[in-house]
């Protein structure tokens, strides 16, 4: 597994960690069990960068990662967990009080005395450019409740707001092939500024691995069936904000572009993992996983050799082809 400084929080991490949303809610039924050998099979195979939530379960999800971190004391993890979102979304809940509500409920739920990352989790737009708000987070820095902060962003424009501001250490955002748009100035900016990447929703929601055809139905509970049209929250977190049609029909030419322009031997979900974390600037790519093998196959594409020139010709195509017009000028 390649390694990479996760920006200024100075932490060595994966290059491929592992999202836990999956863990908590939303993606159908996962066992207390299921949970825990996901999480020890992506240790085994290298992952050191876990990400989660205080809302994925209502925390389940962060009480699943701090009984294993607990059980791991001495692994090098790093554990990036999310806030706001159990209140309602409107900037004045974005205050030092609830802060340090939220951070010591999650410290609790993780086990921890300091949270090695708080991200602020895809808040209003206007909490971005909010000066008290920065003020609040280098003050639970101060105090000691968590080490560095960050903020995961729906849109381009969030992420530039951010990564403007000193403090921030990292910006987490959905980067995939299907949605290439912070290509073309969040990256480079973060780099710049030396801000860390977090690549969310690698494998748009499953549908990169090329598993799913136009009749796959999911549970009730799987916000890939609840959230379609945004019922729930931003529409973007559920196939990248793709119809889902559309979605399969450019999946099947993504493993297609796979199996034909790639010498190694990679799976569709395992090249487009690995075509994120090789983006220059991103410092690390967080998929979910719902079983010890997927995990298992999700962080071996941590060590997959350069992709390279024809294989993101590829990429480009299907995206101006036939995904361009459905996400490029939403986020």
């Amino acid at each position: 597994m390649e390694k990479q400084v996760l920006g200024r929080t100075g932490r060595l991490v994966s290059v491929v960690g592992l999202g836990t949303w999956q863990l908590g809610a939303d993606w159908g039924t996962v066992t207390d069990d299921q949970a825990r050998d996901v999480l020890e099979a992506s240790l085994e195979s290298g992952v050191t960068f876990y990400d989660t939530a205080d809302v994925y379960g209502d925390g389940r999800s962060e009480k699943a990662v701090g009984a294993f971190l607990a059980d791991h004391p001495d692994a090098g993890i790093t554990v990036a967990t999310k806030m706001g979102r159990r209140m309602d979304q409107v900037p004045e809940n974005y205050v030092l009080a609830n802060f340090r509500e939220w951070t010591d409920r999650s410290r609790r739920n993780l086990g921890v005395e300091t949270l090695d990352l708080v991200q602020l989790h895809c808040p209003p737009t206007a909490v971005y450019s909010d000066d008290e708000v920065y003020d609040a987070l280098d003050t639970l820095v101060a105090d000691g409740a968590v080490a560095a902060y960050g903020v995961s962003v729906e849109t381009v424009d969030e992420a530039l707001t951010a990564i403007a501001r000193p403090g921030v250490a990292t910006v987490q955002i959905i980067l995939n092939a299907f949605r290439l748009k912070p290509l073309e100035k969040v990256l480079p900016a973060a780099s710049e500024a030396g801000v860390g990447v977090v690549a969310r929703v690698p494998l748009a929601s499953g549908l990169l691995s090329g598993r799913y055809t136009r009749e796959t139905e999911f549970a009730d509970d799987d916000h890939r069936k609840f959230n379609r049209k945004g019922e729930s929250f931003d529409v973007g977190e559920t196939f990248s904000g793709v119809p889902f049609e559309t979605g399969v029909d450019a999946a099947d030419r993504f493993a297609e572009l796979t199996r034909t322009s790639l010498t190694q031997n990679l799976m569709p979900a395992q090249a487009a993992i690995a075509w994120v974390w090789q983006q220059p600037g991103v410092s690390t790519v967080i998929p979910g996983a719902r079983t010890a093998e997927q995990a298992h196959l999700n962080a071996a594409a941590g060590a997959a050799e350069v992709l390279g020139p024809l294989f993101s010709s590829g990429v480009r195509e299907i995206y101006d082809d036939s995904i361009r017009e459905h996400v490029h000028e939403k986020w």
